[in-house]
């Protein structure tokens, strides 16, 4: 892993941005353009080494994918348009390539085999595999198929199935959604709580039918989409970042233009106005596929509050710069029911409260969540990454507090989402 001195003991962020495209959407875009039929074109996709991974597997499974200028355009022959591929589908560190991929490859008539890094050999995979196989699926792995390399052997129809998902995920059920919309007859996902419905909507912008009644989506199969145009919005993963940062520093404005707006992704949003921050939004009435806006977030005093509950799906990316956030504000904040961060890309559980205890935050970690006491004042010192993107990216915008200098360890992360993260956030401070 790479170091890097951060930018310590600033004083103020000020200034407009723009946050690369959402990654989430980026992964289903191209998914989506390479079984529809037509050509598919991508704006503001995000190059970060995720996204490129999901195109690097469609092009080896046969999809011819072209990058003219800053669009994508996706030349899509429909689902029997994927080829057996001559070589190993590498995801590197995408769990969303992944889990979406194999809900694809289950439905298809050739077999072929999934690998990813060091991370993603620790990421479970049953929660995948296991309704796939109920659906007819043939796939095989490390211990029983939960965990990477894993080799999907289809020719076997799938078979619709009505499924009740275990813990509230996106990417499980977005799997079988993609394998349901191959399979005979209608599949039905129930969720718990409601996650992002990225892939809902995703698959009516190419043309498909797809209900949703309260937490049930039903889906037809044998289904036959349309390549059609997509705007990606900016991530508002990322952009949580900057909203932070201008919320804890003193005398601070920033303005983040083309944020995605999408309900079940603006958790983060939610807490911000809870704990007492000062932020506006203006919404784009001229969107229809995604809503998108501009969000504005300045300085003031925040306080602790309960993060918890129905709430979790909405913002369980968000929750490291969370952690940082209630850092900075008047008493205990109590994040509960996020066991799902312990199999991100790290125990995100245990590598926030460890760095952010290293810079001298008063954080206990639990078994679904954490304890942050504040206000507390942060202090320099070498920390990581942990190898993960939103773990660095935290860290990047905690040192702007720290007094003295902060080393970061394993920044080259970072690239996974947002590759020109510092260069942004250097043109905020004054």
């Amino acid at each position: 892993m790479e170091y890097k001195e951060l930018i310590c003991n600033q004083h103020n962020l000020f200034g407009t941005i723009s946050v690369p495209g959402d990654k989430s959407i980026s992964h289903r875009a191209i998914m989506f353009g390479a079984v529809s039929r037509g050509e598919t074109i991508v704006r503001n996709f995000l190059f970060g080494a995720d996204c490129l991974s999901t195109i690097s597997c469609f092009r080896k499974l046969g999809v011819r994918i072209e990058q003219e200028q800053n669009e994508i355009k996706i030349y899509g022959e429909g689902w029997n348009g994927l080829k057996e591929p001559s070589s190993i589908l590498d995801v590197g560190n995408s769990g969303t390539t992944t889990r979406l991929m194999l809900g694809i490859l289950a439905g298809r008539p050739f077999h072929s085999v999934v690998i990813g890094d060091d991370s993603i050999a620790k990421r479970p995979m049953n929660r995948v595999v296991l309704p796939l196989r109920k659906m007819g699926a043939t796939i095989n792995g490390r211990e029983k198929g939960n965990y990477t390399p894993i080799a999907i052997q289809g020719g076997s129809p799938l078979k619709s199935i009505t499924y009740e998902l275990p813990v509230a995920s996106a990417q499980v059920k977005s799997c079988l959604l993609l394998a349901g919309l191959q399979a005979d007859g209608e599949t039905t996902i129930i969720e718990p709580t409601a996650t992002r419905d990225h892939t809902e909507r995703m698959i009516q912008h190419f043309g498909g039918e797809l209900s949703v009644q309260n937490n049930r989506i039903t889906v037809k199969g044998n289904q036959q989409l349309t390549g059609t145009t997509i705007d990606v919005p900016g991530d508002i993963s990322s952009a949580a970042y900057f909203m932070v940062a201008a919320a804890i520093m003193e005398n601070s404005e920033v303005i983040l233009k083309n944020v995605g707006l999408n309900p079940t992704r603006t958790g983060i949003i939610d807490v911000l106005i809870k704990m007492g921050a000062d932020i506006t939004i203006e919404k784009d009435t001229n969107t229809s596929f995604e809503p998108v806006g501009t969000v504005t977030v300045r300085n003031s005093t925040l306080k602790g509050i309960e993060i918890s509950g129905d709430l979790i799906p909405r913002l369980i990316d968000e929750l490291p710069i969370i952690a940082l956030l209630a850092t900075q504000a008047d008493g205990k904040t109590i994040i509960k029911n996020a066991e799902e961060l312990k199999v991100k890309e790290t125990n995100r559980i245990d590598a926030v409260a460890k760095e952010l205890s290293r810079l001298g935050a008063n954080i206990l970690p639990t078994d679904d969540g954490m304890i942050i006491t504040g206000k507390t004042p942060l202090h320099g010192e070498t920390v990581s990454s942990h190898g993960d993107h939103r773990i660095g990216m935290m860290l990047g915008i905690a040192s702007l507090i720290c007094k003295d200098k902060v080393t970061l360890e394993g920044y080259e992360a970072i690239e996974v989402s947002y590759p020109n993260f510092f260069e942004d956030l250097q043109s905020l401070i004054k």
